[in-house]
């Protein structure tokens, strides 16, 4: 899953979910989302993070620890949206 269309729809699930929920999904949700299986999911995000956007997974897993603009994981950035924080910045 390395064509252009598909890293765009890859990364175009991604900050949807993460926008909406305030949580990036797992590679489970993406095949999901993507309707692809689950093994083609996994490796879609690994294709994606190593296409050089700004964003990494968690060292040695799959968890998306940042995906730029947004930090899944807890940082000193809060972003609030019409008084919700559910996000953190980079």
């Amino acid at each position: 899953m390395t064509n252009p269309t598909d890293l765009d729809r890859t990364f175009h699930f991604i900050m949807k979910r993460m926008v909406e929920s305030g949580q990036a999904p797992h590679y489970t949700e993406i095949a999901s989302g993507l309707e692809i299986p689950v093994e083609e999911g996994r490796k879609a995000l690994h294709d994606l993070m190593a296409a050089g956007i700004p964003g990494w997974l968690f060292p040695n897993t799959d968890y998306i620890t940042s995906f730029a603009p947004f930090n899944n994981l807890p940082t000193q950035y809060r972003i609030t949206i019409e008084g919700q924080q559910k996000w953190f910045g980079q």
